[in-house]
């Protein structure tokens, strides 16, 4: 019987050093136009709302809702899987969201927007599940290291896509500018991706390799429902209504509340992705040191800098630092640690299907979180709302991180993951 996320996966030679770095690359090329596509929503949101006469909840409805479609993607990624390689997936996953993100442009109302919207959120989820199990296989034994320059790449795209989308709306005066822009972009990495990465790359047997590297499983559970991974859904669920709270109507908080400029809320959006560079450093902490205390500690910091970000901050430059801690906690430490974490309680064969329910308890929350936030905006103000939604939220995974059970979490090694491939070379 197959099973979902697994399959087609066979035992393959490693690559030489450099051509498995520069598949990393090129898939993490692949993320960053993913990243490109989500953030530029927000970004334009004031300019559609005005466009529409939608309300404020509307608009903070349709500036989340395509997370619906990333936790809904859980089922067809699952299917395709079991029949199409990893690569194949993840491409599938890009061609859908770029064409619909280009029909999103084309929209006459809110409804036909927002069922865009939300398919162009399933193909980001299927690219994302392709893309984190094929890199999650490969570098196995310093798993939280490899998603983390997933991250960094996402946090590139994330940097540049906000900027680039305020310019472009800036030279062209109408908002369908971007979207369009950036879902032909999509397309044209298709092109790339296919030509420039092997299947040796996407297709790692991840049972093999962790056998490869000798991380054990004697303590785990034989099911992927298992206690760790209820409490790590906890947390994903957490993180999803407080993040993509903040993600979902930042823009507008800078330009409406604070009187920001659409470069300057552009520039500030820019720096929370950057934020999410320290992918990279956060998944080294990740695989050396215990990942409940980094969860913890992660929290708490997130928590603060909401607070601050929306009631005492006022100056652009202020809003840029914070923005850039919000992007470095959030989507580095707490994305990527507890994305490693749930992988890393549960057996190899069943990481796929562990990567599936993060993605579903992160997305399908976050997919009404922009509404909420907006109706606790329009009650209390925007200082109450994200103290209510954006600080105290994340306590429930705070509070579930001390149950984590240690001894049924898989080992880590202390070796750095390009210093482990280089001496299996």
């Amino acid at each position: 019987m197959t099973q979902p996320f697994e399959i087609h996966t066979t035992s393959r030679a490693r690559l030489p050093i450099k051509v498995a770095l520069t598949m990393l690359g090129m898939l993490g090329i692949t993320y960053a136009i993913n990243a490109m596509d989500r953030i530029v929503f927000p970004v334009l949101l004031p300019n559609i709302n005005k466009s529409f006469a939608f309300s404020l909840e509307q608009g903070g409805f349709l500036s989340t809702i395509f997370t619906l479609g990333i936790g809904l993607s859980g089922l067809p990624t699952g299917f395709l899987m079991d029949r199409l390689t990893r690569l194949k997936v993840l491409v599938i996953g890009v061609a859908l969201y770029s064409v619909l993100t280009i029909m999103s442009a084309f929209s006459i109302g809110f409804y036909d927007m927002a069922f865009y919207r939300t398919l162009s959120g399933v193909g980001e989820g299927m690219q994302q599940a392709a893309l984190f199990t094929a890199v999650g296989a490969y570098f196995a034994n310093n798993r939280a290291v490899a998603l983390g320059s997933m991250n960094f790449a996402y946090g590139v795209g994330s940097f540049v896509g906000p900027m680039l989308a305020a310019y472009l709306l800036f030279w062209s005066g109408d908002w369908r500018v971007p979207l369009i822009s950036y879902g032909l972009l999509g397309l044209v990495i298709i092109i790339a991706t296919v030509a420039a990465v092997s299947p040796s790359f996407t297709e790692q047997a991840g049972e093999l390799v962790d056998m490869v590297v000798q991380d054990s499983t004697e303590n785990l559970p034989p099911n992927v429902l298992n206690w760790n991974v209820v409490i790590c859904a906890i947390s994903a669920v957490t993180l999803g209504v407080a993040g993509y709270g903040f993600l979902g109507l930042y823009p507008t908080f800078l330009r409406s509340e604070l009187g920001f400029s659409v470069t300057e809320a552009g520039l500030a959006a820019s720096l929370f992705g950057a934020g999410a560079l320290f992918g990279i450093p956060a998944g080294y902490v990740a695989d050396r040191f215990n990942q409940r205390w980094i969860a913890i500690f992660a929290t708490i910091v997130m928590m603060v800098n909401n607070y601050s970000i929306f009631n005492l901050a006022r100056s652009a430059a202020a809003q840029g630092m914070l923005a850039l801690l919000a992007g470095a906690i959030g989507s580095g430490f707490v994305f990527i640690n507890t994305y490693a974490l749930i992988q890393r309680c549960v057996r190899p064969a069943q990481v796929g299907r562990a990567s599936g329910v993060m993605i579903t308890c992160l997305y399908l929350p976050a997919s009404l979180a922009g509404y909420l936030f907006a109706l606790l905006v329009n009650h209390s103000g925007w200082g109450n709302a994200a103290l209510l939604q954006l600080c105290l939220v994340p306590l429930v995974a705070i509070v579930a991180m001390l149950f984590l059970d240690t001894s049924a979490v898989r080992g880590t090694k202390r070796t750095a993951v390009v210093k482990e491939i280089i001496h299996e070379q």
